[in-house]
């Protein structure tokens, strides 16, 4: 920024000031990402409004970001295939006699759908679909619905495969194996949070519950479900044993779907593949406009050094590494509130990522606080975008299920307090099955 008109702090004060605004009018965030730039890059004599262009279309030329529609078109060919219907019965006869037998059965098949999807947006669209006109039927309060529905879909992005782990490991340089094995164990807890919230709801509201199923029913469930089950395995087991790397697991995890819609389950036709590419189409657009908004976003606060402005005040409170880790994850829950998981990897996590290197943060903990914290984001207003989605399904407004969201984020919060203070929760398989990761 050698001869720069504007310093970084008018330089930040007219990206941030110009980028909040545009969301407070209510301007999608990917289009206010890029307009931010516009400023600046006017107002800067050796840049050019040219620039803007030049970055989003640079951030594309990544091999990885190929993994963000295949993951997205393996859950649509999941639900349009018979993958998830299949999933679902394995679900009812595993939990369905427990108390708040459907909602419980929600979170069990959000599990299952997380590791193969990879996608929160996917699973809150199908699992609405499913979830909650049925728990209305059966007499659930419709903000629980709603709620449980939204909350259950943020296991996708923390139990691997995850779009953000990927997105993580391709733009700060971690491991995407290491980050794919450390989401299992905090993703399992979540789920365990998750289905103890619904007991406590359930016994206090007399939710119904399903007659338990017998050993027969569940062995005949699973299995039917054995193949699709087996997804993960494929995906995570080839990019831990160096078989195919992340996004080439994401194109074999799309033909093992489209093999098992088509040649096992037999239900997939020609609409329900057109509908699959559509929405395919339509969730990958958005996300991969705003990785490169973003890009261009985070390349003119690199132009001003703004991340290094900011590094000398954090760096002058003298936190250690805990107290540094739980500074991170505020940062990262309050952002998820106003922007998506993926710009704010881009632009938020890259200027973390040095205060968390100089706290001797593992770049793997670091990741794993990062990803929780965020996928947090995507249940809290104002952005909230699994939130709004399951919202607009049921024909219900934010300020109606907000209650219930918040009580059931607080043990989930309890659960990235857990990861912020026992790093091995995160450290431990990856450390056990590859410790080269770690190094």
């Amino acid at each position: 920024m050698i001869g720069a008109v504007l310093s970084p702090s008018v330089a930040s004060l007219i990206l941030f000031a110009v980028f909040f605004g545009l969301m407070a009018l209510r301007v999608p965030v990917a289009f206010a990402l890029g307009l931010a730039c516009l400023p600046i890059l006017l107002i800067e004599p050796r840049l050019s409004a040219m620039a803007l262009m030049s970055e989003t279309f640079n951030a594309y030329n990544s091999f990885i970001l190929l993994a963000v529609p295949f993951f997205l078109l393996t859950a649509n060919l999941m639900n349009v295939g018979g993958i998830t219907e299949r999933l679902l019965t394995l679900s009812r006869t595993m939990v369905g006699h427990f108390p708040g037998g459907l909602a419980q059965i929600n979170v069990v098949l959000s599990l299952f759908f997380a590791g193969i999807s990879g996608s929160s947006t996917a699973d809150a669209a199908s699992q609405s679909k499913i979830f909650i006109e049925a728990q209305r039927r059966e007499g659930y309060h419709d903000s629980f619905s709603v709620a449980i529905t939204a909350v259950s879909s943020v296991l996708a992005v923390i139990i691997p495969p995850s779009i953000l782990m990927i997105i993580w490991g391709g733009v700060l340089s971690v491991s995407i194996g290491a980050l794919f094995l450390a989401g299992i164990l905090p993703g399992l807890l979540l789920v365990v949070v998750q289905m103890a919230t619904v007991h406590v709801y359930a016994k206090s509201r007399n939710y119904p519950t399903y007659p338990r199923a017998t050993w027969m029913e569940f062995l005949k469930s699973a299995a039917v479900s054995i193949p699709a089950l087996m997804t993960p395995v494929i995906i995570i087991g080839g990019k831990i044993f160096g078989w195919f790397t992340a996004t080439e697991s994401a194109a074999i995890a799309v033909l093992y779907a489209a093999a098992l819609s088509i040649f096992v389950y037999r239900e997939i036709d020609l609409k329900g593949l057109l509908s699959a590419f559509s929405d395919t189409g339509r969730f990958a657009a958005i996300a991969l406009f705003c990785v490169g908004t973003a890009s261009a976003f985070g390349w003119l606060m690199a132009y001003y050094q703004i991340p290094m402005a900011l590094l000398k005040g954090v760096s002058a409170w003298g936190m250690g590494p805990v107290g540094t880790a739980f500074f991170i994850a505020f940062v990262f829950l309050v952002v998820g509130c106003f922007l998506d998981a993926i710009p704010a990897i881009i632009i938020v996590g890259t200027i973390l990522q040095p205060i968390a290197f100089a706290a001797n943060l593992d770049p793997v903990h670091f990741a794993m606080i990062g990803i929780v914290s965020l996928a947090f984001g995507l249940v809290t207003p104002p952005y909230g975008l699994c939130l709004m989605i399951c919202c607009s399904i049921a024909g219900m407004r934010l300020s109606e299920v907000i209650k219930d969201v918040i009580l059931m984020l607080l043990p989930m919060i309890g659960v990235l307090c857990l990861v912020i203070v026992w790093p091995q929760l995160v450290l431990f398989i990856p450390n056990l099955i590859s410790p080269e990761f770690l190094k």
